[in-house]
C-alpha cells in the first residue's frame, strides 16, 4: 500500500465506508480532505467521518518518509481531554482512501462566531473561552505533539459552552526533525514568524497562533491586518496593535499574557501553555 498507508495508520483490513455508514451531510471540507456527518449502521451512533485526499496530502507527508511519523488517526487517539474531539477509528476504505472516524461535535465554529460578530461575549465568557482554548493546546503538547494549525476554524463551540479543538491533519510529533524549516504550514493570519521565515520551529509556533486566536476572542479584531495569502504573515514580526485598543477594560494579567504569546521571537513567548494558564489562573474564578 506504500508509505502513505503507514503514515495514515491504515489497519489490517479495509472498510467499505458507504456500506457501513449512512451519509447525512458533508460539511467543513478542507483543502486536503472532506468531512461528513454520518450514522454508523453498526450501532446507530452519529459520527464525524474525515476522508483524506491522498494525492493532495502526499507532498506534505512525503517530507517525513522514513521518520516514523504516526498517521492522523494514531495521533488523534493519543490526544485526549475534555476540549479535544475524540478519535474513534482510522484506516483505509476499500477504494484505498485514508479515513479518520471521530465523535461528531454539535455546535458552531468559533470562526463563524468571531467573523459574523453577532455574538457579544461577556468578559467572563471571553476569559472562559481563552482558558479552554489554552487547555486544549496544552493537552496536545502534553501528549507530545505540535498542532501547527491553531485558528478559530479548528475550534467548535458546543451548545453547553464547551470549546472543542479538532483536525490533526498537520499535527506532528514535538521533535526537531518534524519541525525543520520548509513549507509554510498553517493558516496565514495565524502563522508564527519563524514558520514564515522558514526557521527551525517548536511548539511555541502553536503558542503564537493561540495568541492571535485569543486576541480575536477578546476583541473581535485582529492584531495585524488580515489577508488570504502567506505574504500577510510577513507582518507578524512587527509589533501588534495593543489589545487594550480594542478592549480598554481587559484584565491586565490577561492582556499581558496574550500579548506575550504574540512576541515575534519565540524565546519571548510563554515557554508553555501551562505557563500561560498559570498567568491567568486567578481570573474569572
Amino acid at each position: 500500500m506504500g508509505f502513505l498507508s503507514g503514515l495514515f495508520g491504515g489497519g489490517p483490513k479495509r472498510v467499505d465506508l458507504w456500506n457501513r455508514f449512512e451519509r447525512l451531510r458533508e460539511s467543513n471540507s478542507g483543502t486536503m480532505s472532506a468531512f461528513y456527518k454520518v450514522r454508523d449502521r453498526q450501532d446507530g451512533e452519529i459520527r464525524g467521518l474525515k476522508l483524506i485526499d491522498r494525492v493532495k496530502c502526499a507532498p506534505i507527508e512525503g517530507r517525513y518518509k522514513g521518520l516514523g511519523k504516526p498517521g492522523e488517526g494514531e495521533i488523534g487517539k493519543q490526544i485526549t481531554g475534555p476540549n479535544i474531539a475524540r478519535t474513534l477509528e482510522w484506516g483505509e476504505s476499500t477504494t484505498g482512501d485514508p479515513f479518520v472516524l471521530q465523535e461528531f461535535v454539535e455546535g458552531t465554529l468559533l470562526h463563524a462566531l468571531l467573523t459574523t460578530k453577532k455574538v457579544a461575549f461577556s468578559p467572563a465568557q471571553k476569559i472562559d473561552l481563552v482558558r479552554q482554548a489554552a487547555t486544549a493546546i496544552a493537552t496536545v503538547h502534553q501528549a507530545g505533539f505540535v498542532h501547527r494549525d491553531i485558528c478559530p476554524r479548528n475550534f467548535m463551540l458546543r451548545p453547553d459552552g464547551r470549546l472543542i479543538l479538532f483536525d490533526f491533519g498537520l499535527t506532528v510529533p514535538d521533535k526537531p526533525v518534524f519541525l525543520q524549516p520548509g513549507n509554510r504550514i498553517g493558516t496565514p493570519n495565524y502563522m508564527a514568524p519563524e514558520v514564515v521565515r522558514r526557521k527551525q520551529a517548536d511548539k511555541r509556533l502553536d503558542i503564537f497562533s493561540f495568541g492571535v486566536t485569543a486576541y480575536e476572542i477578546c476583541t473581535l479584531a485582529s492584531p495585524w491586518p488580515r489577508g488570504q495569502t502567506g505574504n500577510v504573515a510577513l507582518s507578524h514580526d512587527k509589533p501588534p496593535d495593543p489589545i487594550e485598543q480594542h478592549w480598554a477594560e481587559i484584565p491586565a494579567p490577561l492582556a499581558a499574557a496574550i500579548m506575550g504569546c504574540l512576541a515575534a521571537e519565540p524565546t519571548a513567548r510563554p515557554e508553555s501553555m501551562d505557563r500561560f494558564l498559570g498567568a491567568i489562573s486567578k481570573l474569572g474564578r
